[in-house]
């Protein structure tokens, strides 16, 4: 099971930081995906890093990559 921040991407649409509908970063460890959409299909919460507000929670990451979706599950997919 991994951590997961997830926070609004304020850079979207600048070179190398995905196109103007990327609107989410989500932070999986050290790894980070920028992505359109994201469910949450476990416990999250308001968490600070620095000077950033994210939306924290537990679980296991799967990636639809036709819809640019990161869903975050309880069980391992």
């Amino acid at each position: 099971m991994d951590h997961f921040l997830i926070r609004f991407n304020k850079s979207r649409g600048q070179a190398g930081r995905g196109t103007i509908d990327h609107v989410w970063r989500v932070f999986q460890n050290k790894k980070e995906y920028l992505v359109k959409h994201v469910k949450i299909n476990v416990p999250s919460q308001s968490e600070r890093t620095d000077e950033d507000w994210n939306i924290a929670c537990d679980g296991y990451l799967k990636l639809d990559r036709d819809t640019s979706t990161a869903i975050i599950v309880g069980e391992e997919p």
